[in-house]
């Protein structure tokens, strides 16, 4: 029998082992139930061939020889990636909207002797309480947010918090973005509805009894967008606003940007970005600095001239009076006498 998903909480509570998405590669990778792993009933290919074969040809030899494409690829994964699962094994399997891929995957896991079963309406059940869950319903916890300038280690405060026992959610790790323009980690960010797929199964675990702690963040991540009712929650918490000195933010960024200081053309590109804002002059000076290594008086100018200026325009008129945390340094002992502070005042 189908499992009816009626809330995410659902999919931590099933008693299954495994959540197999059978959809193609492409549909995998735009978006999917985090955890879940990818065996494909069709490649891409194969989706597209069949699927043309359905519209253009007839709908009764696109499913034979879809059957046929489904059978070989699940024979496939039973001899690769399902060769070492034991007989006790309970799978969860869905495809877009649980219809003929996964309905064939799963049969053909039970006629091994596995307990295998499907998501009643697949993909699409899932991602309709994704956007419930971010859109239309009002978000439940007690957000305080952790604010303050470029480099003051906010991020890092995080994780002691998170090291503490608090509840935080890391929106710039699940958007692979530090939320500035050399924030990019990695070659790209994910989708919109992967991105969602992340903050909504973070926030369905939330204690909404206990504060959870968010960084500061404008509407977007890069070129994702906060869902917004979270949005709306962070506009309204109470702020702690770090301060540090200028040296330690410096060398906290220089630290934090590793991947943008060893790799010197994308540094190069991404300064000359920086032109319709500081003019050919100012960023021919920083591509020197970056050049010769000055990465630390490179990070204090970019802080000061840019960044903090940006900071400053930031309009934050509904948003209540921030508490400002004044850190000597940024050190791990400071930062995490500072969480233990945070929590012994809002827990």
């Amino acid at each position: 029998m189908a499992q009816t998903l009626t809330s995410l909480h659902d999919l931590d509570d099933l008693p299954f082992d495994e959540i197999i998405d059978v959809r193609s590669p492409a549909e995998f990778a735009e978006d999917h139930i985090p955890g879940a792993i990818n065996l494909p009933a069709l490649s891409n290919e194969e989706r597209a061939r069949v699927g043309t074969i359905y519209v253009q040809q007839d709908r009764f030899l696109a499913r034979k020889i879809g059957a046929a494409l489904v059978a070989r690829n699940v024979a496939n994964h039973l001899e690769g990636p399902l060769s070492d699962r034991p007989g006790g094994w309970r799978p969860l399997v869905h495809c877009w909207r649980g219809g003929q891929r996964s309905g064939s995957f799963a049969t053909i896991l039970g006629q091994i002797g596995w307990r295998a079963d499907m998501i009643d309406g697949g993909y699409q059940a899932y991602r309709r309480l994704v956007f419930q869950t971010l859109y239309e319903t009002p978000f439940a916890g007690r957000v305080t947010l952790i604010d303050g300038g470029t480099g003051t280690a906010k991020t890092r405060l995080l994780d002691h918090l998170t090291q503490q026992g608090a509840q935080v959610l890391d929106l710039e790790a699940m958007a692979q973005h530090r939320g500035s323009l050399f924030g990019l980690v990695g070659d790209t960010q994910p989708s919109q509805k992967a991105f969602e797929s992340l903050v909504a199964m973070d926030m369905t675990r939330l204690d909404p009894n206990r504060p959870v702690f968010v960084e500061a963040e404008s509407s977007k991540i890069g070129r994702l967008n906060l869902p917004p009712m979270l949005w709306q929650e962070m506009i309204r918490a109470p702020r702690l606003h770090l301060t540090a000195p200028l040296a330690a933010r410096a060398a906290h960024t220089v630290a934090s940007y590793d991947d943008m200081t060893g790799d010197p053309a994308r540094l190069t590109a991404v300064l000359a970005r920086l032109v319709p804002y500081h003019g050919h002059k100012q960023v021919d000076a920083w591509q020197a600095l970056a050049a010769e290594g000055g990465f630390a008086t490179l990070a204090a100018q970019l802080i000061t001239t840019h960044y903090d200026p940006r900071y400053r325009r930031i309009s934050r008129k509904d948003a209540p009076a921030p508490t400002t945390i004044n850190l000597p340094d940024l050190s791990d002992d400071t930062l995490s006498e500072a969480a233990t502070q945070i929590l012994s005042q809002t827990v």
